[in-house]
């Protein structure tokens, strides 16, 4: 149970790293922040593969199509929190 908690860690620094090398722009987040962007791009990633493919975890967790679709999942999570946190100022 412990080596999979740090295995999701791993791969998620390494989405979330990934991500943010990949989209354009400075990004203000720490590496913990990059951890979770990277951990809930693996969920996305996981999702929309079983939703396009039908397939699931059952040939084991590390598998390279897993970790091309976390670091899918990552800039798709990444560009969503860019969008999202911007800050906004009220005129009038």
């Amino acid at each position: 149970m412990l080596g999979l908690i740090i295995t999701v860690i791993v791969i998620g620094l390494i989405a979330g790293a990934l991500a943010r090398l990949v989209v354009p722009g400075k990004q203000d987040m720490s590496i913990g922040m990059t951890i979770l962007i990277g951990v809930i791009g693996s969920f996305v990633g996981g999702f929309l593969g079983y939703l396009l493919f039908h397939k699931d975890g059952d040939d084991g967790f590390l598998q390279p199509a897993g970790i091309l679709g976390s670091f899918i999942g990552a800039i798709i999570v990444l560009l969503l929190w860019i969008r999202f946190s911007g800050r906004r100022s009220i005129t009038g």
